[in-house]
């Protein structure tokens, strides 16, 4: 359906490049020119079709010229798809081009590597696109990497029905398109990718298990739900290529287009609903609504990266939740937001927010006991020690609490940027950092000089950080998210949030 609608937007688009009148032409001789000589249709899952690709193919002789076919090398058979000129197909015949004018071709792709005789994870598939024949002949390549992967979604019944779960109760239900994992899919391995349509939920008393170097990608709307009393555990570990990041566990949507690696909102979330126990260890999370939403969970995060979050990269209601070599940045809203009160312990993490999709009117650390007007509960305790809490917006720390329910905060030996040049919250206790029972050793809105913000790249430079030298000693962990030793002692000071100090390349 996707496709069809595609074609038809662009027939209506370039329509009147067909309603010509009748002209004289000469037969194309060969000199034809193209935009391009190759057409790279980048990376797609079997199964999914590609974005379209255009091809621009001109005219540049002063006479009008007919082009007697343009084809795909292997005609019907062809997986590539045409819109030639506006007409979809495989083969045009007589295709004209007006004296220095030009007419477009529009590209797609969806191949099914299992009709393969051998099932390899990556296949390059290949064809070309044929203008005219004989000693005119021109062509232009059309190249596409097609992976495999292990699909994953809901099942459609006989009578045209999805899937669901009910994320409510039976009094107030709430459908959504899912289904439960079995127990032979709650190991996900590095073999090949997995693609997720819909919800994968996690049952009760059940535990998924993600290995290190496992690629997991969502549809749009899509998700991991882990359900009352079950288990997320991802086994990533340390990479050696960092930029490759092979052993990192990753969570992103389907789209593999380059245009589409930093796009927010791609899929839901993680959502755990009362899991217990979950651990998630060098894992990256990007391009989702939600990075992770907690609610009355367990968790502990460990050199986890949550970037380009269309709403909050780590939102946690009434939560248990440790996290340390951690790093948020980009989102629409705040990087991360406790809600509803629990217990939290943040150390070495960076949470920073450099939203530039648009207006952001939240702040990075967003820390109340409320949930709303109606619900507040307890804030045991919220403790960051030896962090970042920066971005580009002038107050980057918000603390809002009931009076009726403990509020419980503690940060240490860390950078905060909050600037208040008029004197708003002047009176107002929670923003005291004068207060050492609330607020110790803080390094007040100097830059911590970042390498990169638009790349999440949140290294930060060596003799002119403000988050340079500031940590406690023994906080821990020993090892930042790069593996670089952390300084512990009198004359060499950890720095604060996820990373070590480096010296930044020249030019």
């Amino acid at each position: 359906m996707r496709y069809l609608y595609g074609l038809a937007i662009l027939s209506c688009l370039i329509l009147w490049s067909s309603c010509r009148n009748d002209f004289e032409t000469v037969a194309s001789t060969g000199n034809l020119e193209f935009s391009r000589d190759t057409v790279y249709l980048d990376t797609i899952f079997s199964n999914i079709g590609s974005s379209t690709y255009n091809l621009k193919v001109y005219n540049r002789s002063n006479e009008d010229i007919n082009i007697p076919t343009v084809r795909l090398a292997q005609g019907e058979a062809s997986n590539y798809r045409l819109n030639v000129d506006g007409m979809p197909g495989k083969i045009f015949e007589n295709v004209q081009i007006l004296a220095k004018d030009s007419i477009f071709i529009f590209i797609e792709n969806t191949f099914d590597i299992n009709n393969l005789p051998t099932n390899p994870k990556e296949f390059l598939y290949t064809d070309q696109l044929l203008f005219d024949g004989g000693g005119n002949e021109q062509k232009v390549e059309l190249v596409t990497l097609v992976k495999d992967a292990v699909f994953l979604f809901p099942e459609k019944f006989a009578d045209g029905t999805t899937e669901t779960l009910n994320l409510g109760d039976e009094e107030n239900p709430f459908l959504v398109k899912g289904f439960f994992l079995e127990d032979n899919e709650l190991t996900f391995t590095n073999e090949k990718p997995y693609v997720i349509y819909g919800f994968a939920a996690v049952p009760n008393n059940k535990t998924l298990t993600i290995e290190a170097g496992a690629r997991v990608h969502f549809h749009n709307l899509s998700g991991i739900i882990v359900e009352q009393n079950g288990t997320l555990i991802t086994k990533g570990e340390k990479s050696n290529d960092l930029e490759v990041m092979e052993n990192e566990v990753i969570f992103e949507g389907d789209r593999l287009e380059p245009g589409f690696s930093d796009t927010p909102g791609q899929w839901y979330a993680i959502w755990l609903r009362g899991s217990l126990s979950s651990v998630m260890n060098f894992t990256t999370i990007k391009n989702s609504t939600f990075g992770i939403l907690s609610d009355n969970s367990q968790l502990t995060l460990k050199n986890v990266q949550i970037y380009n979050s269309s709403n909050i990269g780590l939102l946690a209601i009434n939560s248990a939740v440790t996290g340390e070599n951690m790093v948020v940045n980009n989102s629409g809203q705040s990087s991360l937001a406790i809600q509803l009160g629990g217990i939290y312990d943040f150390r070495h993490c960076t949470f920073a927010n450099y939203w530039n999709e648009g207006f952001r009117s939240f702040p990075s650390v967003s820390i109340e006991n409320t949930l709303g007007d109606a619900l507040a509960a307890d804030l045991i305790k919220a403790d960051f020690k030896n962090c970042i809490i920066y971005g580009n917006e002038r107050r980057e720390l918000s603390l809002f609490k009931s009076d009726e329910r403990a509020f419980n905060f503690n940060f240490e030996n860390s950078l905060i940027r909050f600037e208040d040049p008029n004197g708003e919250f002047a009176n107002n206790p929670l923003y005291d950092f004068s207060n050492s029972a609330l607020f110790t050793s803080i390094v007040q809105s100097v830059d911590p000089k970042f390498q990169d913000t638009e790349k999440n790249n949140f290294n930060i430079e060596k003799g002119t950080s403000g988050a340079e030298n500031i940590g406690k000693n023994g906080v821990g962990p020993d090892f930042d998210l790069n593996g670089t030793q952390r300084g512990n002692s009198q004359q060499d000071h950890p720095d604060a949030g996820a990373y070590e100090s480096i010296e930044f390349p020249q030019g």
